[in-house]
Order: structure tokens, then sequence, then C-alpha cells
């Protein structure tokens, strides 16, 4: 129930990082596009071969992208639905539920629209607050910098409050590639089983032993989110 574009997607993460070798205290990073999509290959690929380690993890949601996966037809996000609106939250909650998994301290930025009712934020505050996850509604389209402010704030608080834990990794370098997609795909992605194509199975074969096979791995996906 997160957005990054235009329609109401899924979860764009942003990742926080207290600096200590560059100009500024924090340095602020766009991950891409989900938890499920962007942050895995940010921490799995990047993070893992930088040695970056974020102090938190921000996650973006609206009130219609959390309606749409709820059910809600997109015609109708921008009217009041409660019971679309909660059955969305199971969305945010996989995202923060894989965001555990790799020790991240999160805040959920909720994008206010000018249709959203102070009942919806409520909540969506209530969901994060039940689960120990800081909250933020952010108000910067329609009011510029001040608007982002309180967002601003509940950022440099969880950080000094609660930063992040070192970086729990979703597999290890010395897995097999089979065993590294597994991991992401039953994990990350919450399939039940992974089947390899014959064809798939002679790549990996060329692979095993050289190294390559000791390389992360890059899943490509759509930009749809699990619902």
């Amino acid at each position: 129930g997160v957005q990054t574009c235009a329609l109401p997607i899924c979860c764009n993460s942003v990742l926080a990082t207290k600096m200590s070798m560059t100009y500024g205290d924090y340095a602020i990073t766009e991950a891409g596009f989900g938890a499920d999509l962007g942050a895995e290959k940010f921490f799995n690929i990047k993070c893992r071969k930088s040695g970056l380690s974020p102090k938190l993890t921000v996650i973006v949601a609206t009130a219609q992208g959390l309606k749409m996966h709820g059910g809600t037809p997109e015609k109708l996000i921008k009217e009041k639905d409660i019971e679309g609106l909660k059955k969305g939250l199971d969305n945010l909650k996989k995202h923060l539920e894989n965001l555990a998994l790799f020790g991240q301290t999160v805040l959920v930025a909720f994008n206010k629209y000018a249709t959203d009712t102070e009942e919806e934020i409520g909540i969506v505050r209530d969901f994060c607050k039940e689960r120990n996850v800081y909250f933020a509604v952010n108000e910067a389209f329609a009011k510029g910098g001040e608007g982002a402010v309180d967002l601003a704030n509940e950022v440099v608080k969880a950080i000094e409050e609660n930063p992040s834990k070192p970086l729990n990794f979703t597999y290890d370098d010395k897995d097999s590639i089979e065993e590294k997609v597994e991991k992401i795909a039953i994990n990350i992605y919450g399939a039940r089983d992974v089947v390899f194509s014959e064809k798939a199975m002679k790549t990996l074969k060329k692979i095993d032993g050289t190294p390559l096979s000791k390389f992360p791995v890059c899943v490509a996906k759509t930009q749809y989110s699990f619902s």
C-alpha cells in the first residue's frame, strides 16, 4: 500500500543513513520500488558489496495505494473505503516483515492527499503503533518543505532512539545460485516453492564452481507487488 509513481502502487523504500565521512549529518537515498524489489536488491547486492548499513528504512504509503491492494476499484480509491483500506494493510504488513528480516528499523511516511480523511490516517497510524513502527504524515506535495518537517523530525528521532541493526542478508555468498533464488522467492516474495526449468538448470551447471557462483543474485520481476 505504498506509492512511488502517479498511480498508487506499493512500496517505495527510502534509506536514511547517518554518515560520518561526508559533508552532511544524514544521507538519504531511494532504494527503489518496493521492499520486495528495490530494497531487496539494495540490501543484498549494493550494501553487501559497498559495506553500507542503513540506520533507518522509510516506507512511503498512501491511502489510495492501500485501498487498491484491499480490492477497492481504481476509479473509487479517492473515495472513503475503510474496509478496503484495512484489507490493504496486509500488503504493508508483508513489507514490514521483509524489512524486519533485514534488521531494519522502519518509519512509515504517509503521503497525504486532499481526499484522505483523518479516520483513514488514524487507522494506518494505529496499525504502525501496534507494531512499534515509526509513523509520520508527509504533506510536502501540498505545503512544500514545511509539510515535511514532521517527517524529517521523526526520521531523526528514530535514528537516535532505535537505529537499525547491522544488516542481516537473505542469503550467504557461499550459497549456491539455486539456494539464493529460493531464499529470495520464499522469504521475500512469499513463494511456497521454486521450480527451475531444464534450460535454467543447464545454465546453472555452467556457473557452478566458477567465481560467478559467489555473486549476489539480481532477480528480475514486474513492478507489481504481492497482492
